[in-house]
């Protein structure tokens, strides 16, 4: 059982640590509204465009194809995140954990063989696609 004199001068520090970072955000905040200007006009209310004109609308419609590679990406992200974590750990993990490495390999490889089978990863354009493969023949 831990020191209770111990937890609580750890506790103690925690809070002092706390009222010290919301004292902090509670000046900066005042600070700024004090010496910020109070005017409010047209040209505050715009987004700013780095110094040039904003033209168009912001709202573009995207490929869906767009969503498809945010979504490999996270997911083949993921994939790194538990591979460096096994890499570190390597040593420790022995056999069991290389199987287990091995087999996670090969099911994410075997998705992006799907993935790549049912043409999820072909950006190219229908018609230009059957031209290149008329070309490689």
């Amino acid at each position: 059982m831990p020191d209770v004199p111990s937890t609580l001068s750890h506790d103690w520090a925690f809070a002092v640590f706390l009222l010290g970072v919301c004292g902090l955000i509670a000046f900066m905040l005042g600070v700024s509204s004090l010496l910020g200007s109070k005017a409010w006009g047209r040209s505050k209310n715009e987004p700013f465009e780095s110094g040039m004109l904003p033209t168009g609308n912001a709202r573009l419609r995207l490929s869906a194809k767009f969503y498809l590679v945010a979504m490999l990406f996270v997911i083949f992200d993921v994939e790194a995140l538990f591979l460096f974590a096994w890499a570190v750990s390597v040593r420790e993990s022995g056999w069991v954990g290389l199987v287990g490495a091995t087999v996670f390999i090969t099911i994410l490889f075997a998705g992006l063989v799907y993935e790549s089978a049912i043409g999820a990863l072909d950006w190219a354009p229908e018609g230009r696609r059957k031209r290149q493969a008329k070309l490689k023949q």
